[in-house]
């Protein structure tokens, strides 16, 4: 159903981070017990276009929102001697039109071992919403083949990070390859800077997603 009066909608890519959706089961990010409704309502409250950030490209951008509504805890943590092995890889695709790649991330069942989760995971502090435009949420969908959902909101929430700090994490290098890739294969086109790989690198070079 389309929103003519959100500015903010959950697109379906992030349905899998809400609970309610059978996509979140085997999901090993951040998912949300609040219903896709009402986590809706409590953005658009918030929404306030002036505090909209640049994302990597002109079609993206980000908000923070203050965390005092969910549950959700840190997913990202820096490597450290006494976890670095608790650290894994595999190849992974988000859907079944992108190609599959290699990511490094922290075991959750590892971490957690004689652990309580409160112990590892702190309460997340803020919520960065990454947001596409609707033209090029429709402009992927289309290159993937996907029937015209008639949703109209300006902007769609294609993703939701908990952590500590309300400004942008770096994207992981091997999205940045991603999103390079043609938008058949579930990039966005957009060609890598390598000022901004390299600072990604940098960070993520000592840090890990926790799934």
């Amino acid at each position: 159903m389309a929103s003519n009066t959100k500015n903010l909608v959950v697109d379906p890519f992030c349905f899998r981070q809400f609970k309610e959706h059978d996509s979140s089961e085997g999901y090993q990010g951040t998912v949300f017990n609040i219903s896709i409704e009402k986590f809706e309502q409590i953005v658009n409250d918030r929404y306030d276009a002036n505090a909209l950030k640049d994302g990597y490209a002109p079609f993206c951008k980000h908000i923070f929102i203050e965390n005092d509504f969910t549950d959700a805890r840190l997913c990202v943590l820096p490597i450290t001697k006494e976890n670095e092995h608790c650290l894994r890889t595999r190849y992974e695709a988000r859907n079944d039109k992108e190609l599959p790649v290699l990511s490094r991330y922290f075991d959750k069942e590892l971490l957690l071992q004689g652990k309580d989760e409160s112990e590892v995971f702190p309460i997340a502090k803020y919520l960065d919403l990454i947001l596409y435009s609707r033209e090029q949420i429709q402009k992927e969908n289309e290159s993937m083949g996907k029937e015209p959902s008639g949703e109209t909101a300006p902007w769609g929430i294609v993703s939701i990070k908990a952590q500590d700090i309300n400004a942008e994490l770096p994207m992981t290098p091997i999205t940045a390859m991603r999103n390079a890739l043609g938008k058949e294969h579930g990039g966005s086109g957009i060609d890598i800077d390598r000022e901004k790989y390299m600072e990604a690198f940098n960070y993520w070079k000592n840090h890990a997603n926790v799934v």
